[in-house]
This record gives C-alpha cells, sequence and structure tokens, in this order.
C-alpha cells in the first residue's frame, strides 16, 4: 500500500472522520463502521484533506481536467480545498463550481456558484463518499442542465466496497450508468488491512472483534 494511503486512514482516525461502533446508514443498514467528512473542523485538517484529493487526482487523472464540480453541501468545502492544494503543491490552476440546494431567484440568479460553465470544461467531482449513488445522479443532471461540460472523473474519500441498489457496488453502479472512472484515495479494505491490531496514538483502533464484525458486514453487502 502506498505511504500516502496509510497517512490517510491514520489522518481518517485522528481527525474523527473515521470512527467504529453501531451506526445505521441512509439505506437503513446496521454498519459498524462510519466514514464522515463532516468531521473535519479545523482548517489544519481541510488543508490536509485537500493534499489527498490532490495527490489522488493527480496520480489518476493527470493534469488533464480545469474544473471541480463539488455538490452541496459537504462538496463545496472539499472542492475549494482541492483546488487550493492542487495549486499551491502541484502547480495546477483550476477552477470551481459548486451548486445551490435552491437556485436563487435575485440578483445574478441560477443554481451555481463560482466558474459559470460553458461546456468546454474538463470538470472532476469531488464527493466524500458514494452510498447509493443519489448525488453522484444528482450532480450528472445539473452538469447537463448546465451546457453539459466533459466529465472525466469522480474522486471520493472512501470506497465502501458495498453493493447499492443492485449487485454491483454503488461506485460500480456509477461507473457503468455514466462511464466514468471513479477513485477514491482508500478502500474499506486497505483499512482493514493497515489498521487491524496497529496502535495509533496508543489506541487500537480495529482489534479481532471489530476486524470480524467488518467482515461480516462485508459479506452481507459485497
Amino acid at each position: 500500500m502506498q505511504k500516502y494511503k496509510q497517512d490517510f486512514i491514520e489522518f481518517l482516525v485522528r481527525s474523527g472522520a473515521l470512527t467504529f461502533g453501531d451506526f445505521t446508514t441512509k439505506s437503513g443498514r446496521k454498519t459498524p463502521y462510519f466514514v464522515n467528512t463532516g468531521n473535519y473542523r479545523l482548517g489544519s485538517q481541510l488543508g490536509t484533506l485537500g493534499l489527498f484529493y490532490a495527490r489522488t487526482a493527480i496520480e489518476n487523472i493527470g493534469r488533464d481536467f480545469d474544473n471541480l464540480y463539488g455538490p452541496a453541501y459537504k462538496g463545496i468545502a472539499l472542492s475549494v480545498t482541492t483546488a487550493i492544494a492542487l495549486s499551491e503543491k502541484h502547480s495546477h490552476d483550476v477552477s470551481v463550481t459548486y451548486n445551490r440546494k435552491e437556485a436563487k431567484d435575485h440578483g445574478e440568479g441560477g443554481a451555481l456558484i463560482g466558474h459559470p460553465y460553458d461546456g468546454s470544461e474538463k470538470v472532476v467531482i469531488i464527493e466524500d463518499v458514494i452510498t447509493a449513488g443519489t448525488s453522484i445522479r444528482e450532480s450528472m443532471r445539473i452538469l447537463e442542465a448546465n451546457h453539459k461540460p466533459a466529465v472525466k472523473a469522480i474522486i471520493v474519500s472512501v470506497d465502501r466496497m458495498e453493493r447499492g441498489k443492485t449487485e454491483l457496488s454503488a461506485i460500480e453502479q456509477v461507473k457503468q450508468d455514466f462511464d466514468l472512472p471513479v477513485y477514491a484515495i482508500v478502500n474499506v479494505r486497505e483499512i482493514i488491512a493497515y489498521l487491524h491490531n496497529r496502535t495509533i496514538d496508543g489506541k487500537v483502533y480495529l482489534d479481532d472483534a471489530t476486524k470480524q464484525r467488518m467482515e461480516r458486514y462485508l459479506v452481507s453487502y459485497q
């Protein structure tokens, strides 16, 4: 496993974005772990997060993109911090666009903020996780309605590697439906392999019992 992936897993744990216990997903599944990018609360954490997204973008896509689209709400902060990291660490200055939950009916109006699309852009969608693909489908509809810029790829923080509404995983379903690559900074198998019985700051977050629960969950939903 690449060093930056190991660093990201430790970052997830230290920032509280990855937690273990008893949770219920939006789809009603009982899960022994949860990833919540809304738990990044410090400027330093958001800055570091942007570096991981930017590294994943450059490593997998190169520089063949010029815009980041961040779906409201979490995607807004994610796209902004990724754009800053791309500019400062990779000398790749891209524009940022994100949507409003409700279209503005005064001033300049519209549903989008930031760079206005004209159809010439090469867009990367920045998301936190893909659970059922609902947010991605909404994003694609919004982009279609705004001059249809070319979407190059989607980047997420963690691939949960579990099926969505079909026998395919949610990410595989998105890949198939839109013929788009989806890149994750890490996936759940990498998290299990790296964290199992590893001590971080004096604590083991993923012991044998937790690993067994995660494995049972994956068997049920993969």
